[in-house]
């Protein structure tokens, strides 16, 4: 998920477009829209891997021990790995409709074979590098073409040895390791059946309206992609039986009679692409395939095996805890092609971008609970926020955002709400119930924001924005029912505000503006909030000019850079004045504490006046 881009108090004033939870880098809007690049993606997956770390610790806190012990109670010794190093082996690979390979004898379904391969040989190959390459077209059945699975079935064996069980005195099972997997992959088709509610017209595909109509509005595809990897972990370690950390567990398979382990087979696709996937259909016969086998390192397939890993915690939905494809196709990108400098750079500013808004968010709630006075503070863009982040909620609903955007923006809803029991007392009203059974919620002005001079500048501000503002949502509100196409009138209305507020809501900043200067002051600001929040504005200014992203999405970070420089302006004009008079009389140079006496000149006692009465102790001496 992007970071939001920040502007200022996000509770003081409405949260500007390119700020807010419905930022488009989040939302379902056109692709062409979408800002895709390595700072995004490493701020992401840097919350993300924080979640998932911090999640998974709390439930793996305590786990039951592991059996390390063999059943008369002794420990279990140390296992070995069942192919020596330099051991020679042959490769086999087959592919088949069927999870469970037993064609041996079928010619054609034997892709590739290699014979006397070195097991943790690095040098070898045609780049010397211990990698070797194979190349050459699967034919598929009318199964496969109408979304049936396609496997993969990897064999190796010592050398001299065959991988068929019923060849008795060629076969060999602990000179024989085995794994699979399916190699086609499903991906969902979703399909929003949308037109113009004026025509009824709709500039979709009739093909694809056509698909909806017959598989619904959502459709799983078989893909293809043409290479794939093999690899081959060089390992000897004494792995104990039931003492694999995961996720390595889940690779490192032991022979239940010796107790040994097999060599660690792994199929490594992590530099696949998915723009790089197209679709299995009936107009395809055959599929191209690059199968390459290459040795690997212990370190390096720990990598792997930690990105690959499914997340334990399916339950919660499946994009919870994993980043969706995009965000890791980004990722490999930039892996691939950022320059290594830049690459360091973009991951240390992501980690300063993460820590700057934990800051503003912690203080930003700091401050709405510790403030008594409301003096100075815009009340109704608290009010309009809530409004902000419940249009956007109900439209990630009805676009079916993934679960992780519509847990946050909902959390930043209930945020919202709760400043509004800091700016108005809220109290439920038992006498008058609604429709006789629910207590009503009745809302009254603080005595602070009512006796100040607050007031009467919150509600000339809204009234001038409402000149402005009311013309622009009907004249957007005309446009969107014109031009665009929509599911309904309640997703037109929905969408309509969404697109009104992310285009123009960065006005309903300016009432805080505009209070400021009648006020002649900014000492009600929480400046250390707005402080990161401005060194995140920066750093976002950075990368969106640098980096490549549409015209729009730089304009929108500039206009809340305005915004921000009249607040410093305003900070600068609307000094503390010392020599202001309040309403008790006092200003700050009458406040300020005189020196005390030096120690070394001896405090002056004047005699009484005359006539006056004698203290007790005076008395008492007479």
């Amino acid at each position: 998920m992007p970071p939001s881009f920040p502007s200022l108090h996000p509770s003081i004033l409405p949260i500007p477009s390119c700020l807010h939870p419905s930022h488009p880098s989040i939302l379902p809007i056109p692709s062409s829209l979408h800002p895709s690049h390595p700072f995004i993606s490493f701020s992401c997956s840097s919350r993300r891997i924080f979640i998932i770390w911090a999640i998974s610790s709390w439930f793996r806190r305590g786990p039951a021990p592991q059996e390390q012990s063999s059943t008369g109670g002794t420990p279990r010794a140390p296992s070995r790995n069942l192919f020596p190093k330099d051991t020679l082996m042959d490769l086999y690979v087959y592919i088949s409709e069927h999870e469970h390979f037993t064609d041996f004898n079928v010619s054609s379904a034997l892709f590739w074979q290699k014979r006397d391969l070195v097991y943790g040989d690095w040098t070898s190959g045609e780049n010397a590098d211990g990698c070797y390459e194979h190349y050459g077209e699967v034919d598929i059945s009318q199964s496969v073409q109408q979304n049936g699975s396609i496997y993969i079935h990897v064999y190796f064996t010592k050398s001299g040895f065959h991988p068929d069980p019923r060849q008795k005195n060629l076969y060999r099972r602990l000179a024989t390791v085995h794994t699979s997997r399916m190699i086609n992959k499903y991906k969902r088709r979703r399909f929003q059946k949308t037109k113009n509610l004026l025509t009824g017209e709709t500039e979709a595909d009739p093909e694809m309206i056509k698909r909806a109509e017959d598989y619904g509005p959502v459709e799983v595809i078989s893909h293809w992609h043409p290479n794939l990897t093999i690899n081959m972990v060089d390992d000897h370690t004494p792995w104990v039986k039931g003492s694999v950390p995961p996720p390595l567990d889940q690779y490192v398979k032991f022979d239940a009679i010796s107790g040994d382990y097999y060599p660690i087979l792994y199929f490594n696709d992590y530099w696949n692409l998915q723009k790089d996937y197209f679709p299995i259909n009936e107009s395809l016969q055959r599929l191209p395939f690059r199968l390459s086998f290459c040795p690997l390192s212990l370190w390096r397939w720990q990598l792997y095996a930690a990105q690959s890993t499914k997340s334990p915690w399916n339950f919660l939905g499946e994009d919870l805890y994993e980043q969706s494809d995009e965000e890791q196709d980004s990722v490999k990108v930039a892996l691939l092609e950022t320059n290594p400098y830049l690459l360091a750079l973009t991951i240390i500013v992501s980690i300063v971008h993460s820590i700057f808004e934990f800051l503003a968010f912690k203080n930003d709630i700091q401050f709405w609970n510790s403030r008594q006075s409301l003096e100075g503070l815009s009340v109704r863009s608290v009010f309009f926020g809530v409004f902000q982040s419940l249009v956007v909620l109900l439209y990630i609903l009805d676009n079916e955002t993934n679960f992780v955007v519509q847990v946050s923006v909902f959390i930043g809803l209930l945020i919202d709400l709760w400043k509004i029991t800091k700016v108005m007392d809220v109290r439920l009203d038992r006498d008058n119930k609604v429709a006789g059974v629910l207590p009503r919620v009745s809302f009254k002005d603080k005595s602070t924001y009512i006796e100040s001079s607050t007031k009467v500048y919150d509600d000339m501000a809204f009234r001038y924005l409402s000149w402005l503002l009311f013309p622009l949502l009907g004249c957007y509100a005309v446009y969107s029912l014109l031009y665009l196409e929509h599911k309904g009138w309640y997703s037109w209305v929905l969408s309509m505000l969404y697109g009104f507020l992310l285009t123009f809501g960065f006005i309903t900043m300016t009432p805080q503006l505009f209070i400021n200067y009648k006020l002649k002051s900014v000492a009600h600001l929480p400046w250390r909030m707005l402080t990161y929040k401005a060194l995140n504005t920066f750093i976002d200014d950075l990368f969106a000019f640098v980096i490549k992203m549409p015209m729009m999405y730089r304009i929108g970070c500039l206009r809340d850079d305005v915004v921000f420089f009249i607040y410093l302006y305003q900070r600068w004009i609307y000094r503390v004045d010392l020599t202001r008079v309040n309403e008790f009389g006092l200003s700050g140079e009458d406040t300020v504490t005189p020196p005390p006496p030096h120690p070394s000149t001896p405090p002056t006692v004047l005699p009484p006046p005359p006539g006056a009465p004698k203290p007790p102790e005076d008395k008492k001496k007479d």
